[in-house]
């Protein structure tokens, strides 16, 4: 008994608690009763964490009309999206243009199911909706070409023109969009969130000593007086997929592993996790890396292979994507903040020339602006592996979040887009020959902190081949 009592953490308000116990009789009961209100005192004191939106759907049989009902119900989950736009105030449906008198001004909305670029620079686009289909043609001289140039498959669109002969020829291609009159909110009380991601645990190049200097930093260990008056205010740590490097995820991969057993790398990720404080409440979600189905929505981490993860006290588990409310309270509604590990990001960075031709893969902050003004996180089929729901879009951006945090290019980025915070995380292992030829230029162990009172954003630097210090 006294081994126990000699570890508990404040002696003083023990000895104080056991003074105002007059009436008990047995020390068992007064030591009881004193774990008791610790521990509701640290739930008092515990980070509020609102998981939002988290996908649970059990595992079904999927058949044609699943694809069907998904893109349906994408186009009715962003429709009341666009009619809000002023511009798209006279809607017809495709099937009542034959009504409309010639070159008469028209106004619809609809998925993008083909496109073309002509010889002479015009976009042609196949639009349709749920009662017919129509051309779209929108030439270089019209007022949104470089919309029309940067629309992509699958997307929903609102279109404004003339139409003449079974074609619009349009003058606006219009997206959901985010409103411009989006409030920013702050919240009344300083505390920070940190928000990292790639860990990549198992890897021969994972960069051992940079996440020591951070486990060492989030624990008060290391830094200056302001460095670890910052980590003591941590409230909240999000974790944007990617835990561990995972096993055969690419040919020859095992040549890159230093831990090929997947269940012992999901056991060292947890053991390092352990060491951050408690009072830290951390949000997970998985990757295309971690051991589980790659088409998203991407569940919760599976138990079977990540269960050393789920049994951390302070640890909350989502999907990917998922959308998480923090630190709300009766006189703040607190922050939305939408993770997503970003498996879509390559394609875009990739084929749409308005971002390819800025840099591509290391202008991510480029990419998650284009997903946010479509309201989809993939909006075009062959940007990632997806499971159609045939009751709802899971990517669609439906509540427009305040923080919009990703990773996978395992490029640090924080920019802003009308009022929505986006954040890049880094990645925390070394530049391998399997990412030079992907492409990716990886910028490894930083970590983002926030500050929830003002929206400053700090990128903390732990790589020691770099020198900078770590706030």
């Amino acid at each position: 008994m006294l081994s126990k009592i000699e570890t508990i953490e404040d002696n003083q308000g023990f000895h104080t608690f056991i003074s105002q116990q007059n009436d008990a009789k047995d020390f068992h009961t007064i030591l009881a009763a004193y774990e008791q209100e610790r521990s509701a005192q640290a739930q008092e004191k515990a980070p509020e964490v609102n998981v939002l939106f988290s996908y649970k759907l059990e595992p079904k049989k999927r058949e044609v009309g699943d694809f069907i009902n998904f893109f349906t119900a994408r186009y009715n989950t962003i429709k009341p999206m666009l009619q809000q736009r002023k511009e798209l105030q006279n809607l017809t449906s495709i099937n009542r243009l034959n009504q409309k008198r010639e070159k008469e001004q028209v106004a619809i909305i609809g998925l993008v199911s083909d496109k073309q670029e002509t010889k002479t620079g015009r976009i042609m686009m196949t639009v349709e909706d749920p009662t017919g289909i129509i051309r779209v043609s929108t030439s270089q001289n019209s007022e949104d070409y470089a919309a029309a140039k940067d629309t992509v498959l699958d997307e929903v669109v609102g279109v404004v023109g003339k139409c003449s002969d079974k074609i619009i020829f349009a003058n606006r291609i219009i997206q959901p969009d985010i409103p411009v009159y989006k409030e920013m909110k702050k919240s009344p009380d300083e505390a920070y969130a940190l928000f990292m991601g790639d860990f990549h645990f198992g890897s021969k190049v994972f960069m051992k000593d940079a996440f020591e200097k951070f486990i060492s930093w989030i624990r008060g260990e290391q830094g200056n007086d302001t460095q670890k008056e910052l980590a003591g205010k941590i409230r909240y740590m999000f974790i944007v997929g990617d835990l561990v490097d995972g096993v055969g995820e690419y040919p020859g991969h095992e040549n890159d592993l230093e831990i090929t057993d997947i269940y012992e790398q999901y056991r060292e990720f947890a053991k390092h996790l352990s060491r951050i404080p408690s009072r830290i409440r951390m949000i997970v979600c998985p990757g295309n890396h971690d051991a589980m189905r790659i088409a998203e929505p991407q569940p919760t981490l599976y138990k079977d292979f990540a269960g050393p993860v789920w049994k951390l006290p302070n640890i909350t588990m989502v999907s990917n994507p998922a959308l998480i409310n923090i630190h709300a309270n009766k006189d703040f509604q607190g922050f939305d903040v939408l993770l997503y590990h970003g498996f879509s990001f390559p394609y875009f960075a990739d084929n749409i020339e308005s971002i390819r031709s800025k840099g591509g893969q290391q202008r991510v902050d480029l990419i998650m602006q284009f997903l946010l003004q479509r309201r989809h996180l993939a909006p075009t089929h062959k940007s990632t592996l997806y499971l159609p729901d045939a009751q709802k879009d899971c990517l669609v951006i439906d509540k427009i979040p305040d923080f919009f945090a990703t990773g996978h290019i395992h490029r640090v980025s924080a920019s802003n887009y009308r009022n929505v915070t986006m954040l890049s995380c880094s990645c925390w292992l070394e530049k391998t020959e399997y990412q030079e030829k992907r492409g990716l230029d990886p910028q490894p162990a930083r970590a983002i902190l926030v500050n929830l009172q003002t929206r400053k954003v700090k990128i903390l630097n732990f790589n020691p081949q770099e020198n900078e210090a770590p706030a």
